[in-house]
């Protein structure tokens, strides 16, 4: 790809999928210099030990750092270390260190959209 041209990608045709069935998924796709992005969908009863961390090879906590945006829902982010409980919700841009975990509160889907840059690969 020319360094002056404009990439585009769609998530409805990702370069890697994390299917977890019933409780959503995360479409991911791949730009040309390494970097990604992500589009989370997390339906009511998500949460990241039962739905993703198998995906994942079982860690003990997301090994990622986040940066996004959530379109909809609540999610609550708890550091494993401290046990903070962090509340996101519709229009909330965040960042979120490696060492936490995840699940939706209440019964809207949360929707989020991710971004990684080039040196952070799955």
């Amino acid at each position: 790809m020319q360094e002056n041209s404009i990439e585009t990608r769609r998530f409805e045709k990702p370069d890697q999928l994390l299917d977890m069935k019933e409780r959503g998924g995360i479409s991911i796709v791949k730009m040309a210099d390494g970097s990604s992005g992500m589009r989370a969908v997390f339906e009511p009863g998500w949460t990241w030990e039962a739905d993703e961390k198998p995906l994942l090879g079982s860690p003990e906590s997301c090994p990622m750092r986040h940066t996004g945006y959530c379109m909809s829902g609540k999610l609550v982010v708890r550091m494993i270390d401290t046990g903070i409980e962090t509340h996101l919700s519709t229009g909330d841009f965040f960042e979120i260190p490696p060492g936490h975990d995840a699940y939706v509160e209440g019964a809207e889907r949360v929707e989020l959209i991710l971004f990684a840059p080039p040196e952070h690969q799955h």
